[in-house]
């Protein structure tokens, strides 16, 4: 096996590093760009998913339910919601704090149809309740809106 000299090698290499820095600097403005829509519509939904936060935490249970997507609304009557949100919020008391720790933008959903969603951990301190994790899920409708298609406290 004959071997290259060194001074070959060192611009094989200095080529191939070229290259691959351009690979990566392309990747980056392509991720760039994505990521930049994302964190738009991640703005947007989370600022939505608060709005109708709020309403659950001022204790508007029947308001949450009309506010919410109509994918909830068709999987889950006014009604059953009042009681559910009865059961598992309302003995937490009252909001001390809540922070967003991530928020995942997907277009598919196990069980829902395809779609644009984001899905928002929270974070949350209730008085009753010193560390919550509320997990909202939040879907684009054709308004343009982010509107709340699943709500989860662990």
């Amino acid at each position: 096996m004959k071997r290259r000299p060194l001074e070959w090698t060192g611009k094989i290499a200095a080529q191939s590093c070229a290259i691959f820095l351009l690979i990566g600097f392309c990747l980056l403005l392509t991720t760039g760009s994505c990521t930049a829509q994302e964190q738009e519509k991640q703005k947007a939904a989370i600022a939505d998913a608060k709005e109708w936060l709020g309403l659950v935490d001022q204790g508007k249970y029947a308001e949450s339910w009309t506010q919410a997507a109509a994918y909830f609304k068709n999987a889950v009557t006014q009604e059953k919601w009042l009681q559910a949100l009865d059961g598992a919020r309302k003995p937490l008391g009252e909001l001390v704090s809540r922070e967003v720790t991530d928020a995942v933008y997907t277009t598919s959903l196990p069980g829902a149809p395809d779609g644009e969603y984001m899905v928002i951990h929270f974070q949350t301190s209730f008085a009753n309740k010193r560390s919550a994790t509320e997990t909202v899920t939040t879907m684009l409708e054709k308004d343009g809106k982010w509107r709340v298609s699943g709500y989860f406290i662990k």
